[in-house]
């Protein structure tokens, strides 16, 4: 891709995280949810990028910030996850007919995690009342493996396959298991897609839980835009249960590619915050629910 537009501004609200904030006014939830707002020459959209755990949370804070919700361009899902989908049935029924829904078509999985004990973990409450509640609210599932442009200055990751990734990043820093066929079998959760703005200072990368490796998803937003400098990486980066020498390593590769702002929450972890906070200084904040961001 050659010389993509630009957004003119950019703003991201941080509707729902893990963090509330010391003597915070917002509602903390496991999870995540984000709403960006691109100003583009051709006009302003809003992106939700994932919805949380669920509902509750999100409409309190957005009532508290201002924040109106039916208005809303697209919603984009990073993977399957209950901390990420869960939220959207709810969510559903306040955004507008017709919003396009925009996810991997793995989203609808079953996915289960052994530890600390047998759980689910897939789409909240089930796969099936998700596509049902998203459909009976006049939503539309727009489900694809491959990058899509959204408008002028923004564009999903589409699916990073193992192969694909970092060295570092291959080995899962989580295992889970997927049923397919009547079996379960090791998730390497290829349905889990990132968000990127081009503005005029870099790239603006979100990731969810940025399974497939936060540097991986990186490198394939520069890739799908064409864009080499990064302004900032925001998100959740599960380096919670990292080892020291992943997340050195990933520090190390953010510095490498010039990565100017970390924001960083939900399933980061403290020792890998901890360490961003140590190379990054004042460019590192941790994100928290009620959370400006603006670009531009």
């Amino acid at each position: 891709m050659v010389n993509p537009v630009a957004v003119k501004s950019l703003k991201l609200t941080v509707l729902v995280e893990d963090y509330a904030g010391y003597g915070s006014k917002f509602w903390g939830q496991h999870g995540i949810s984000v709403l960006a707002e691109a100003e583009t020459p051709s006009g302003t959209y809003k992106v939700l990028f994932d919805t949380g755990t669920s509902h509750e949370p999100v409409l309190h804070n957005a009532e508290l910030l201002g924040v109106k919700l039916g208005d809303v361009d697209y919603v984009v899902i990073s993977h399957n996850h209950y901390d990420h989908t869960g939220g959207l049935p709810g969510l559903a029924k306040v955004l507008g007919e017709g919003t396009p829904v925009i996810a991997h078509p793995e989203i609808f999985k079953v996915s289960y995690a052994f530890e600390p004990h047998l759980r689910y973990i897939g789409p909240t409450p089930n796969p099936t009342a998700l596509r049902r509640a998203v459909e009976d609210a006049g939503l539309v599932w727009l489900l694809s493996k491959n990058p899509m442009k959204l408008f002028d200055g923004a564009y999903t990751t589409g699916e990073i396959p193992p192969q694909e990734r970092e060295g570092f990043e291959r080995d899962m820093t989580i295992t889970v298991f997927k049923e397919v066929e009547g079996k379960l079998v090791r998730d390497l959760i290829e349905d889990e897609i990132g968000l990127a703005f081009v503005t005029d200072e870099g790239l603006v990368v979100l990731g969810g839980c940025s399974h497939p490796g936060i540097v991986s998803i990186v490198k394939k937003a520069m890739e799908v835009t064409g864009v080499k400098e990064v302004r900032a990486v925001i998100g959740g980066f599960h380096l919670i249960s990292a080892s020291e020498e992943r997340i050195d390593s990933t520090v190390k590769a953010f510095q490498d590619l010039g990565v100017k702002e970390v924001y960083a929450g939900h399933c980061t972890g403290l020792r890998a915050e901890a360490a961003l906070q140590k190379a990054f200084g004042t460019s590192f904040k941790k994100l928290h629910s009620g959370m400006r961001i603006r670009f531009g």
